[in-house]
C-alpha cells in the first residue's frame, strides 16, 4: 500500500466501495477507534451514501467500546484496545448495534505517543464483518506520522470492504 493516499484517493476508493455495496443492496456500519470517524467521513462526503451507508461510531475509550459496540471489558483487560480480539468484537457489535449488513471496525495507535512493547506507534487491528459470517481481522503496521497512519488506516480498511463487497 502506497504511504501517502489523499483526500481524493481515499474518495475514489470510498465511491468503489459504495458503487459496490449499493449494487449488492447492502448496508454499511463503521466502528471507528484510531480513524476517529474518518471512514465515515469518506463515505458521507459521497452524495447518495444513505443508500448504503447506516451507521458510523467513533468509539476511543473503553467505556465507549463497551457501551457503543458491545465489547467486553474482561477483553479489553486481558487483550487491551488495539488486539484482534477488541476488533472482532466492535465489527460483531457494529452489526448488532445497527441495521447494517456489513461492517468495519478499526482500533491502533496512531502516534506520535501511546507506542507499546510489541505494539508500536503504527499498529492497527481492522476487522470486517458481513451479517451472518464469521468476522475476519488483519493487522497492519503502518509508516509515518499521525496523519499517515490514519490515512493508510482508512485506506486499507476501504480496501478490505471493497474486497468483502465484491
Amino acid at each position: 500500500m502506497p504511504p501517502a493516499y489523499d483526500d481524493e484517493a481515499l474518495h475514489d476508493l470510498a465511491r468503489q466501495v459504495g458503487a459496490s455495496l449499493q449494487a449488492r443492496h447492502l448496508m454499511l456500519a463503521t466502528a471507528e477507534s484510531c480513524s476517529g470517524g474518518w471512514i465515515a467521513k469518506m463515505i458521507t462526503d459521497i452524495p447518495g451514501c444513505s443508500a448504503w451507508f447506516d451507521c458510523g461510531m467513533a468509539a476511543y475509550s473503553y467505556e465507549a467500546k463497551q457501551a457503543l459496540l458491545g465489547v467486553r471489558p474482561e477483553t479489553l483487560t486481558e487483550h487491551g484496545a488495539v488486539s484482534r480480539e477488541t476488533v472482532l468484537e466492535m465489527v460483531s457489535g457494529a452489526l448488532v448495534k445497527s441495521g447494517a449488513s456489513i461492517a468495519v471496525a478499526v482500533t491502533g495507535i496512531a502516534g506520535p505517543t501511546g507506542g507499546l512493547p510489541g505494539k508500536p506507534v503504527g499498529t492497527v487491528w481492522i476487522g470486517w464483518k458481513r451479517r451472518g459470517d464469521y468476522p475476519r481481522a488483519d493487522v497492519f503496521h503502518f509508516d509515518g506520522d499521525r496523519d499517515a497512519v490514519r490515512r493508510q488506516t482508512v485506506a486499507a480498511a476501504l480496501e478490505g470492504l471493497l474486497a468483502l463487497a465484491s
